[in-house]
């Protein structure tokens, strides 16, 4: 099962402007062929049907608690994309009765993504940046462990590509955050699958990476998670299961040759994580309505009833 933690697994900065098109090129990364929805679909679906669980159990737990971290991956974006889509908060945003008359709105005809704004009120949905819906047929669970593997490193190597050209789109903070902290990550798991293609079959599969083949270092806002160390660490993301993949990741293998070096170490538990933005209602917009101010008053009494 699954526990959800109400926070981001990294922080991001608040943006100085609204930039919809931003946010509809960060889309790309959550519903794109290589996005965090296909990453999340293909280890999630593979860990739910992985056969030989109990004798497998190194290869098993890697994949499922990759699966979990993504999940994670899935919010960061969302939220990245929300906030490009909104731009800092405005005074008053939230008060009932706007003059809608005055097409207020009228600059969301010429976005990417004016679906955006129409059906999803500046929030994320599972799509590319042109809109195109993520399927199903970007899964492959094949039931056969090195085939999986195989798969699953060459998803996070393309998910990479997709990350570096996106991130090389966005000159928006909020974006280029969001890009940095997945290619940190995404850069773990493209080494843990490989290290696991290594184990099972002598493949020294590992020796491609990074791919593309450009380090992270060459990305400023990479460093601080290079500098704490992130590219060394797998998380269990449960507080008791999946640490015998520390078979795989740790047993004396270490870091890139690229990255600071150091030993590949397992952490209980999840990282500490940054806080979601809060973002203000905007009346005009129907979020979370035209005249909020009756549900605001609800929801105090409900808090103060629940303490």
């Amino acid at each position: 099962m699954f526990m959800r933690i109400d926070k981001l697994q990294a922080e991001l900065p608040a943006p100085k402007r609204a930039d919809p098109n931003a946010a509809a090129a960060l889309q790309e990364l959550l519903g794109g062929k290589y996005g965090e929805m296909s990453t999340l679909g293909n280890y999630m679906f593979q860990s739910f049907n992985f056969r030989s669980k109990s004798k497998l159990q190194p290869f098993y737990q890697l994949v499922a608690s990759i699966t979990a971290e993504e999940l994670g991956h899935l919010e960061l974006v969302s939220n990245g994309v929300a906030m490009l889509n909104n731009g800092p908060d405005k005074k008053g945003s939230e008060a009932g009765g706007a003059d809608i008359s005055g097409a207020p709105w009228a600059d969301m005809q010429d976005i990417r993504s004016a679906s955006s704004f129409l059906s999803n009120g500046g929030g994320s949905m599972p799509m590319n940046a042109n809109g195109a819906s993520w399927n199903m047929d970007f899964v492959t669970t094949t039931g056969n462990v090195v085939v999986d593997l195989l798969h699953n490193f060459h998803l996070e190597c393309g998910a990479r590509l997709h990350k570096l050209r996106v991130y090389e789109t966005m000159k928006e903070a909020t974006g280029r955050e969001v890009c940095a902290y997945l290619l940190v990550r995404g850069s773990v798991h493209a080494h843990a699958y490989a290290l696991a293609i290594k184990q099972v079959t002598g493949v020294a599969i590992e020796k491609m990476l990074p791919t593309p083949n450009i380090d992270l270092s060459r990305i400023p806002e990479c460093q601080k998670y290079l500098d704490e160390g992130s590219h060394r660490r797998l998380y269990t993301w449960s507080p008791n299961d999946y640490k015998n993949m520390a078979g795989i990741w740790g047993n004396g293998e270490t870091a890139l040759p690229g990255d600071p070096k150091g030993d590949l170490e397992i952490v209980d538990g999840v990282p500490e994580g940054g806080k979601i933005h809060d973002l203000a209602g905007v009346a005009s917009a129907f979020t979370p309505d035209y005249a909020p101010e009756e549900m605001f008053e609800i929801a105090t009494r409900l808090y103060k009833a629940s303490r």
